[in-house]
């Protein structure tokens, strides 16, 4: 049986970067996973640029433990006095953000940190708490049970208390992404019951963004400093679609793709969108959407959990080997099929990539004259 949380990053480095500018001593291990043994599996939620990978261990029992990795080392990050604990995301100091159960079993919000440990980040008057994304800045987003019993998303303030961040006139909703201007996205219940993404601006509130012509809910799940926002909306003909949002207009994403359902999970700074596609019912694979084109990788070459994609290039996520799943990391840039090239000239592309500083993102207008690629 899967876990629970496919929906949970997955990915550490089959070709994990060590930090450093890249040359050709630079280290490349290609070994899946961290290290895990008697049958325990692992998923890499976030990668930072120092090589540090926050992730999870799960153990053949099903208990999950909260952890780091890097030059491999593995780091326990322990939980809030329970059992289990799990990682969201990483930022550039190797500040960790995720949730971990109570002596009570309550899951609750945590902040981790090696200086100081871990940090309860408490809950909205509720029993449960969950952070989702964390900015360089250290500013925390995600969501939280209220006194009254329903979810709603939050942002933290400069105390690291809670700022409910309300609904689009439903029960409930929850963050999933923000940037360091304090832009927050996630998806919120309306008066009518139906769940649509949303944008939060800091003075502006909660808006909604709607979905692809046609659709009735749709969920935000990324955002990045350009104000790009990605995510995935139901069509007319009720499929999931990935989409990426300029403010403007949403472009459809899984129409470029041409079958399946696909769900974006992450954009970089470059605005590079990568994601999941689930074609005939088949293993999830691997889609990455950069300058215009649209290329969906082969299932020997992608992820079967796509979480992020850092802004050098890196697409993380996790691989299952049939029975377990392990941690992992592919380039954004697909190997040319089906002979594999040297580690190391990936290396180099994708710290050229990173280096570049490309505009943020760039749009096409309408569908015409992009391709799609199977590799």
């Amino acid at each position: 049986m899967l876990p629970r949380f496919s929906c949970f990053p997955a990915p550490l480095l089959g070709l994990l970067l060590l930090a450093a500018v890249p040359t050709a001593s630079a280290t490349i291990y290609a070994e899946r996973g961290f290290g895990e043994k008697d049958g325990n599996g692992s998923i890499a939620s976030d990668l930072n640029p120092a090589g540090l990978v926050a992730g999870i261990i799960m153990e053949e029992e099903g208990r999950r433990r909260a952890v780091t990795y890097q030059h491999g080392r593995l780091r326990e990050l322990g939980t809030l006095g329970g059992n289990e604990g799990f990682t969201k995301a990483i930022n550039t100091h190797g500040v960790v953000v995720g949730s971990a159960q109570t002596a009570s079993g309550a899951w609750h919000a945590f902040r981790f940190e090696a200086a100081g440990g871990m940090r309860d980040l408490g809950t909205l008057g509720g029993n449960s708490s969950y952070a989702t994304a964390i900015t360089r800045d250290g500013m925390i987003a995600g969501y939280a049970d209220t006194s009254a019993g329903d979810f709603h998303a939050f942002v933290t303030k400069a105390d690291l208390s809670l700022q409910d961040l309300g609904t689009l006139g439903g029960a409930s909703s929850y963050a999933s992404g923000l940037n360091t201007h304090g832009v927050v996205v996630g998806t919120a219940q309306r008066g009518d019951g139906y769940r649509r993404a949303f944008v939060y601006r800091p003075g502006t509130g909660m808006q909604e963004i709607g979905t692809l012509p046609g659709g009735r809910i749709s969920s935000a799940t990324a955002i990045n400093d350009a104000g790009l926002i990605v995510g995935a909306s139901e069509t007319e003909k009720r499929r999931w679609h990935a989409f990426a949002w300029d403010g403007k207009r949403m472009l459809d994403l899984g129409a470029m793709i041409g079958q399946g359902d696909s769900y974006a999970t992450a954009v970089n700074a470059a605005g590079h969108v990568v994601g999941s596609v689930n074609i005939n019912g088949f293993e999830p694979m691997t889609f990455v959407y950069k300058e215009g084109v649209m290329t969906v990788r082969r299932r020997d070459d992608g992820l079967y959990l796509t979480n992020k994609i850092t802004d050098a290039g890196l697409v993380v996520g996790a691989v299952y080997t049939g029975h377990k799943f392990q941690a992992f990391a592919v380039p954004s840039q697909a190997a040319p099929a089906p002979q594999r090239s040297n580690p190391l000239d990936w290396l180099f592309l994708t710290f050229i990539l990173g280096a570049s500083g490309v505009a943020l993102y760039q749009l096409r207008a309408g569908l015409r004259g992009q391709r799609t690629y199977f590799m």
